[in-house]
């Protein structure tokens, strides 16, 4: 249409990675707001321990993906508890991997990961969990008979994180990638729907796929500094070489806040790479059911500006987190919400 971040045709490369700087602090004892109760209630989510975990998930995503969370609104209320189980999934497994806390140890690390992975397939297998966030990210893949594999890919990819720090190739970063962004697009497209049953779920693939490849992308050019603190690169090796750059340079450019030259231009060139993906993403918009529309094209709409946003900086990603601007959301959001509404009555 990324990590499985694909969210989507989708979110991808958004769940997991966006916004992971902060842990959550919001408890299960929050009590569901008015409009969360209104979103279960439409999708037919009634029994109180289920409902407790899309709760959570989506506190989560209310939390730390703000723009992924602004482009859920647009869907439809009976869709949005689905959209936001995805998300908490993603981004309390990567919360486990990037925990922050200076006494893990990278193999005590590996071993809370490992453990929780292997309690969600023991889980995965019986369709069944005691842990409410679990128990919503089961239910979501009970309901819209998602593959298991899309879930085992993520799971995979964020497993690299605790062993892997650069790659060499593109073609090894996107293997990375499938995982951690565009199995997330693919998740969410029974969710999405078709436009219609002559639309073939193959014709939807490929976007979806892009589409998450396009948002990991962007993340990771937003994110090289904070990254590089996390001794990761996700810019491909090959791509450093081109430009004279390595990781030294890099880490010049994060001490001093300014980009060299070359890394600019090693940056201006991923930029192009990313808006390529979003040029291939954009048609598969268009073969969604009319309602998840403008949910997509927002967030299309507002990662591809965090493009914009590089570029405006000289492609400067070491001065400060670059990010589009709240009067920049909320206009593309509320055109948005008036033609979703409008789309709602139609459809």
């Amino acid at each position: 249409m990324s990590r499985p971040q694909a969210h989507n045709l989708v979110f991808g490369g958004s769940a997991a990675r966006a916004g992971r700087r902060q842990r959550s602090t919001a408890g299960h004892q929050d009590r569901p707001s008015r409009g969360a109760r209104r979103e279960l209630r439409a999708a037919g989510i009634l029994e109180p321990a289920t409902q407790a975990g899309y709760v959570r998930a989506r506190m989560l995503n209310a939390e730390h993906g703000r723009t992924y969370y602004l482009a859920t609104q647009l869907l439809p209320a009976a869709k949005r508890p689905y959209v936001h189980a995805l998300y908490g999934f993603a981004r309390h497994v990567d919360d486990i991997v990037d925990d922050l806390d200076p006494r893990l140890t990278p193999t005590e690390r590996a071993r809370r990961f490992d453990g929780w992975t292997g309690i969600f397939l023991t889980d995965l297998e019986r369709g069944t969990s005691a842990d409410p966030l679990r128990a919503a990210v089961l239910d979501t893949i009970g309901r819209w008979q998602l593959s298991p594999d899309l879930f085992l890919d993520f799971l995979n990819s964020m497993r690299m994180d605790l062993v892997v720090t650069e790659y060499q190739s593109f073609d090894d970063l996107s293997r990375y990638m499938w995982g951690s962004a565009a199995v997330i697009g693919l998740q969410m497209l029974p969710i999405l729907g078709r436009q219609d049953e002559r639309t073939g779920w193959d014709r939807l693939r490929q976007p979806a796929v892009d589409l998450g490849l396009a948002f990991q992308l962007t993340n990771f050019l937003r994110d090289v500094a904070e990254d590089l603190d996390r001794g990761r690169i996700y810019l491909p090796q090959e791509s450093l070489d081109r430009f004279g750059v390595d990781r030294a340079a890099l880490r010049q450019a994060r001490a001093s806040e300014t980009a060299s030259e070359p890394i600019r231009q090693l940056i201006a060139f991923e930029v192009g790479r990313a808006r390529e993906l979003y040029r291939s993403a954009r048609p598969g918009i268009d073969l969604v059911q009319r309602s998840s529309r403008d949910c997509l094209l927002t967030a299309w709409t507002l990662y591809g500006g965090i493009l914009d946003e590089i570029e405006k900086v000289s492609y400067d990603v070491f001065g400060g987190r670059v990010s589009v601007g709240l009067n920049r959301r909320i206009a593309v959001a509320g055109a948005g919400l008036a033609r979703a509404a409008w789309a709602r009555t139609v459809s």
